[in-house]
Parts: C-alpha cells; sequence; structure tokens
C-alpha cells in the first residue's frame, strides 16, 4: 500500500481527538505553514496542503468514518482511496466537487422547473473574496467551467442560466470554507496575528496579510495581547462592490524553545524589569 498518510500525526492529534479539536489544531498549524509566512518555502507550502486535506478528512463524520476503517488490502494505492472518498475523480483534485457531505442540502424553491439542476460548491474563503473562474464537477458526470461573482457568502444561493438540463438553470448552493487565521464578521475581516515578546514591546515595522496579499503597517510600542487595528479597505467586499476593513488581532507567541544566548538575554531582562503584572494579587 503506498502513500499512506496519517491525518492524526499530521494534525498532532489522538485518534479520539474531538472534531473541536481538530479545527483548533488545523487553524494552529495552518498558521505556521501557510505560504504567505512562508514564501518561496516549498516544504511549508507542501506541510500546508496535507493539514488542509486532513482538515478535510477529519472535520466531515462520513469522512472520517471512512477514513478510520481503512482497509490497506482493498486499496494500493491510498491517493485513489482519497480522490474516492473526496469524489476527486478525473480532475486531480483540483476541481471543486459537488457533494453531500459538509454542504447544506438543496433547497427546493417554486421557481425550480424541469430541467433546472441544483448542486453545492464549498471554495477557499480568498477564491470567495476574488471570484473568477471555477471549474465544477456535477452529480451527473458533467465538469462546467463557470465565472464566478467575486464577494460570496456561505448560503449564497447562484443561479446559472442554461446550465441545468435540457436547458434549465444550475443552481449553486456556495459554502465558504474556514480560514487558518481569518474571520469574517459581515464586511470586517478579523485576522489573528501572532507577535514575539520583542515585537509587541518594541513596535515597529510588520508585514501583514491581506486578501489583497501582504502590507506593511507600524505597530507601536508596547501593544497588548487581544489589541486591535484597523486596516482600512482591506476587508470583504459583497456584489455592489462596497469593501470592509481588516482587522488585525494581537496575539503573543512564545518560542518553544531558546538557545543559550537567547535565554541569556531573557535572564538579564528578568533582572532589571520593573514591571510586574501580578502587582496588584496580594495588596
Amino acid at each position: 500500500m503506498q502513500n499512506f498518510r496519517n491525518y492524526y500525526e499530521l494534525l498532532e492529534l489522538s485518534s479520539d481527538a474531538s472534531f473541536e479539536q481538530v479545527k483548533q489544531s488545523y487553524r494552529r498549524l495552518a498558521r505556521l505553514y501557510h505560504p504567505d509566512l512562508n514564501p518561496g518555502n516549498k516544504e511549508a507550502e507542501e506541510r500546508f496542503k496535507l493539514l488542509n486535506e486532513a482538515y478535510e478528512i477529519l472535520s466531515d463524520g462520513d469522512h472520517r468514518r471512512q477514513y478510520d476503517s481503512f482497509n490497506a488490502r482493498e486499496w494500493a494505492d491510498f491517493n485513489n482511496f482519497i480522490d474516492q472518498l473526496l469524489n476527486r475523480h478525473g480532475n486531480g483534485g483540483q476541481s471543486a466537487a459537488a457533494k453531500s457531505p459538509k454542504r447544506p442540502p438543496p433547497r427546493r424553491t417554486a421557481s425550480r422547473r424541469p430541467g433546472d439542476a441544483e448542486a453545492n460548491l464549498s471554495v477557499p474563503l480568498e477564491r470567495a473574496f476574488s471570484g473568477g473562474p471555477e471549474r465544477i464537477r456535477l452529480e451527473d458526470g458533467r465538469a462546467l467551467e463557470v465565472n464566478m461573482p467575486a464577494g460570496m457568502t456561505t448560503g449564497q444561493r447562484i443561479r446559472l442560466k442554461g446550465q441545468g438540463t435540457s436547458g434549465g438553470a444550475l443552481y449553486l448552493n456556495i459554502t465558504v470554507e474556514p480560514h487558518p487565521y481569518y474571520t469574517v464578521q459581515g464586511l470586517d475581516v478579523v485576522c489573528r496575528l501572532p507577535l514575539t515578546p520583542s515585537e509587541a514591546v518594541l513596535g515597529g515595522p510588520l508585514t501583514v496579510p491581506t486578501l489583497d496579499g501582504p502590507v506593511q503597517m507600524t505597530l507601536p510600542e508596547c501593544v497588548q495581547p487581544g489589541q486591535r487595528f484597523r486596516l482600512a479597505g482591506k476587508g470583504y467586499v459583497n456584489k455592489t462592490g462596497e469593501r470592509g476593513d481588516e482587522i488585525v488581532e494581537v496575539a503573543i507567541a512564545i518560542p518553544p524553545s531558546l538557545d543559550p544566548d537567547q535565554k541569556a538575554l531573557y535572564q538579564n531582562l528578568r533582572a532589571i524589569e520593573t514591571f510586574d503584572p501580578r502587582s496588584d494579587f496580594f495588596r
């Protein structure tokens, strides 16, 4: 059996992890390996792709049950098993498959006529934001190349004239996939930005990811965990072209380990610092 991937190990989880633990671990690791934060790093890019695949399997109840019961004797190549599980036949996993798990159920309306068809489409946040050409494989085996609008949102229903059967319309039910470090709130996009202790204390210029690509911002000294900064006009967009802001929320990231020189610097800092965050505890 070739190419087997242990998705639990990839996400640093035990096999009995809850769905919430799967989501939290995915978000933490995806932030570390996201291509925007590791430009030119092919190893990080490949790890990010595997993390997304692991999350797609383990965050879906049906997919996870089938993965947990995987039988190597029935599958010579693990990739073939995953392709079938995710309905990726014949498209190398690049097209958005119209399948039922994790998607909203088809909605029946009075406007449906004979010849109309309905499908579910799940898209990454960046793709939902920008729109553009999208390849869709339908349950009847047809593959369509369609031009999707910018600013798609979960629950949106898009009508494609003449793309159903016998000249009817095709209705697409949109689901925007969770993002590792963006959260959309109306037209605003919240980005939780990890800083090192020295970055938080000293401030200064910093590269921040946005839906338009990396931008530079300047932080003041002594920013606090949870403190927010606004990047005007860098948020989400609606169908009329109105644009929200990006809200950068500060988080403090502690290094997992220190070399001797770094440890010595922190020890020197501790010896001279006067700030006591627990000064009110024992009054």
